[in-house]
C-alpha cells in the first residue's frame, strides 16, 4: 500500500520550480530562492502545470515540456495597442523591448513590453511573455497537505 501522500484537488504544495524556453533560457525560477506554495485549482499555476503536478510525492521531481496549449497559449493580436506617448512618463520615454508595468482600472499591474515606438505612439504588447513558446516545467516537491474539508451547520 502507498502511505505517501499525493498531490490532489486543492491540496496545499510547497515547491521550487522553473519555467524555461526549450533553449535553456530561465523566465521564471524559485530554485535559488524561497519555495513557494500553491492550493491546487487556486489559478496560481496555469492548468497545465497542475496537470504534470497531480499525484506526485513529496521529494519527487519533474521536468516535462508543456505546449503553449498547456501553459500560455498563443499571442493573442486583441492584447497588442497602440498607446499616445503622452500616456508615458515624459522623463521615462518608452524604448523597444522593454518591459513596463501598467495599471489596470482595477488597480492591478500588468506587464508590457514595447514592441515599437515612433513620434506619437508606442505599441504594446500585453500578451505573456511566454505565450505561443513551448515550455520547459521543471518542479521538485518540497511538501503537501492534503485537502482540509471544513463542514458548515
Amino acid at each position: 500500500m502507498n502511505d505517501k501522500t499525493e498531490i490532489l484537488a486543492n491540496s496545499e504544495v510547497t515547491l521550487h520550480f522553473s519555467l524555461a524556453l526549450e533553449d535553456g533560457t530561465e523566465a521564471i525560477t524559485t530554485f535559488d530562492d524561497e519555495p513557494m506554495t500553491i492550493t491546487m485549482g487556486d489559478g496560481n499555476f496555469m492548468p497545465g502545470m497542475e496537470m504534470a503536478i497531480y499525484g506526485l510525492s513529496e521529494g519527487d521531481e519533474q521536468v516535462i515540456t508543456l505546449t503553449p496549449e498547456q501553459a500560455y497559449g498563443y499571442p493573442d493580436q486583441q492584447l497588442v495597442h497602440e498607446l499616445p506617448l503622452s500616456d508615458f512618463a515624459e522623463q521615462l520615454p518608452p524604448e523597444t523591448g522593454q518591459v513596463i508595468a501598467f495599471s489596470l482600472p482595477n488597480g492591478e499591474e500588468t506587464p508590457g513590453m514595447i514592441l515599437e515606438v515612433n513620434e506619437e505612439i508606442a505599441k504594446v504588447d500585453f500578451n505573456h511573455p511566454l505565450a505561443g513558446h513551448d515550455v520547459v516545467f521543471k518542479v521538485k516537491i518540497l511538501g503537501i497537505k492534503p485537502a482540509s474539508f471544513e463542514i458548515n451547520d
